[in-house]
């Protein structure tokens, strides 16, 4: 399967988070794709540089003034203080319920909590250009798409599945499966599928799409009522508008089996072939690994394989667009096991 793989992904490398209340590594860093270029390269897979520029897509799901801000974010933070190039920018206030968030405030730190949704995901100096090479690998594997490709991964990081319009959250910037998603319906796909299969629920994706008929999103994912993003992702939200009924999700208990999300993953599938689509736009989390940090299922490295054959068994022109997983060593082999499961079946 053609891969697109870019170096560009090790400009963003912020050096601290916190978790549950400490400072502590990044555990989004640039050894993710690492280890996934080199089980990549290991196992014989075409690895290609994005070819296509994602600007105009982006415009179409990212507002203007998001992307104005995320673009100048860095430069902006330095502009404050010389002494910032060695301080990460965390926001601190965030425009709740009666708070306005129709003006963008002057303060740094205020536009920086207008736009996050969390303080977990870090901004440093090549977090731009890092996310926008990510969505220029979901339009160029789009283009693939319609030149006559059956599928394409984009092994790209950061992540993109809860950004939204006009936020970021969850180490995501800009929303690559929404971006790839978009391009499709731009390229002629009467219908899309988006199908969410990282351990958090992909509430930027499900936001951008709630309204629409066009594009299905299915997620299954750990509990909001108990696992990050906490706010989105429940079963009784289907959609709104012409969107009713193009909204799936199938939150699971923390903790459950590989059986258990197996059997969530059939019910997502037969949703999937009823939609009709003319593609499909996987975001493969793969946080639901049993060895996963900040994670709680239980799947194993053959379990990748099984979902990758049970997604080619849909028959559908597929981008796969990588999102979470924290277990750096095993990520490769996890995501190489998906795409190739997905390959045999076909």
């Amino acid at each position: 399967m053609i891969t697109f793989f870019s170096e560009q992904h090790v400009q963003h490398a912020p050096q601290h988070e916190f978790f549950r209340g400490e400072r502590v590594p990044c555990f989004e860093s640039p050894a993710r794709a690492r280890y996934v270029q080199q089980q990549l390269v290991a196992r014989g897979h075409v690895l290609r540089e994005p070819d296509a520029d994602s600007l105009m897509v982006l415009a179409q799901v990212h507002t203007a003034r998001y992307l104005a801000f995320l673009e100048g974010a860095w430069a902006d933070w330095l502009a404050l203080e010389p002494g910032n190039a060695d301080h990460q920018p965390f926001p601190s206030v965030w425009p709740v319920r009666s708070l306005r968030a129709d003006v963008e405030p002057a303060n740094f730190t205020a536009r920086l909590g207008l736009y996050s949704m969390d303080n977990g995901s870090p901004v440093c100096a090549g977090t731009w250009a890092a996310a926008k090479a990510g969505a220029d690998a979901a339009v160029s594997a789009t283009r693939l798409l319609h030149a006559g490709e059956h599928a394409v991964f984009c092994a790209t990081r950061p992540p993109g599945h809860h950004a939204g319009a006009d936020f970021m959250g969850g180490y995501c910037f800009l929303n690559n499966a929404a971006v790839a998603a978009q391009a499709l319906r731009a390229q002629g796909c009467r219908r899309v599928a988006v199908l969410d299969v990282d351990y958090h629920h992909g509430n930027g994706t499900q936001s951008l799409f709630y309204e629409r008929a066009d594009v299905l999103f299915v997620s299954l994912h750990g509990d909001p009522r108990t696992e990050y993003p906490f706010y989105l992702g429940h079963a009784d939200e289907t959609g709104r508008g012409a969107g009713e009924g193009f909204n799936l999700n199938l939150p699971l208990p923390a903790g459950s089996a590989a059986s258990t999300w197996f059997e969530a993953l059939d019910v997502a599938c037969a949703r999937i072939a009823w939609h009709g689509a003319d593609a499909l736009v996987v975001s493969l989390g793969l946080d639901t690994f049993a060895g996963d940090p900040i994670s709680t299922f239980a799947l194993q490295a053959d379990d990748f394989s099984r979902l990758g054959e049970r997604l080619g068994r849909l028959g559908m022109p597929t981008v796969f667009v990588l999102e979470g997983g924290y277990a750096a060593a095993e990520l490769g082999e996890n995501a190489v096991n998906v795409i190739e499961g997905f390959e045999q079946a076909g």
